[in-house]
């Protein structure tokens, strides 16, 4: 069984794209609808800017999806899963891909997630780490004991490799008793502020709205969410899941893990990067990964 699998913030580049406009005239039309529905042109951004234009959360997060979202449709029959999942924005051009949302509605609130998101960022500073060589167990036992300052696993990546998120004196206090319980690595990033933590309350108020009002369809196959990491194909069911997962964990490993148990024995990442199939490798060794950018 093949799984298709969607990358998230972090795998933009500049020129991400620019091939699939110049080559297909379906995705030209649909980034210049994107253009359209954002009221700029992000072509533009995605196809000649800076690093620095496309690390901003705004730009980041539509032109990831668009990527993502348009090399499956210019597949055409060929885009054929029986499951797919996405890594935190990753999600929405899963379910877009899926055909549980339009092209436009995705767009639309990835959009209101990333600007959502940034101004959460904006409230108080804050960061996120990434942990190295630290069972999970371990992990969530260090940040446990952080009581006067918000510290949380963000992203169960894959064995040996966890995020943790949250303000930016709860992050340093962290790294620095997950190095002396033996993490071979704590090295904080550079992020906006602490995604998937309590920190981002105030986003998930805002899109809960945008979400709960927007139409969804049932996909054409199961979809394996970050915040429950089972099938899901309810599409009221996949709305809240799609709420919580802005202040819930980004659980990868377990999403993969129940993949393979379900059957996956090929996973296509679909977008910028390679970094889902080297986490997918390090999950399921037997599994067999390709990517389609």
């Amino acid at each position: 069984m093949k799984a298709y699998v969607f990358p998230g913030q972090g795998a933009q580049f500049v020129g991400m794209g620019k091939d699939l406009y110049e080559t297909s005239p379906l995705a030209k039309e649909m980034f210049e609808k994107a253009n359209e529905v954002l009221g700029f042109r992000i072509t533009d951004l995605m196809f000649a800017g800076t690093d620095e234009d496309l690390r901003q959360t705004k730009v980041t997060q539509p032109a990831i999806f668009l990527h993502s979202v348009i090399l499956a449709k210019t597949m055409g029959v060929d885009f054929a899963p029986d499951m797919v999942a996405g890594h935190s924005l990753g999600e929405f051009s899963a379910l877009v891909a899926a055909n549980a949302l339009s092209f436009e509605d995705g767009l639309t609130l990835v959009y209101k997630r990333a600007l959502a998101m940034q101004k959460a960022c904006e409230l108080q500073p804050s960061t996120m780490a990434a942990v190295l060589a630290l069972p999970d167990a371990k992990v969530e036992e260090i940040c446990a004991t952080i009581k006067d300052e918000i510290v949380v696993p963000a992203n169960y990546n894959c064995p040996g490799q966890v995020v943790i998120s949250g303000s930016v004196a709860g992050i340093e206090k962290a790294c620095k008793l997950l190095l002396e319980g033996g993490a071979k690595r704590a090295l904080p990033l550079k992020v906006g502020g602490a995604f998937h933590s309590p920190l981002m309350d105030p986003a998930k108020v805002e899109l809960e709205q945008a979400i709960n009002s927007t139409n969804f369809s049932k996909p054409i196959c199961p979809v394996y969410q970050n915040v429950t990491t089972v099938a899901e194909t309810v599409p009221d069911v996949i709305k809240k899941n799609l709420i919580a997962q802005l202040t819930a964990p980004v659980k990868w490993t377990q999403s993969v893990e129940h993949m393979v148990a379900d059957g996956a024995v090929e996973f296509i990442e679909v977008g910028p990067g390679s970094v889902l199939q080297g986490l997918v490798k390090k999950i399921a060794k037997e599994a067999i990964t390709t990517g389609v950018q």
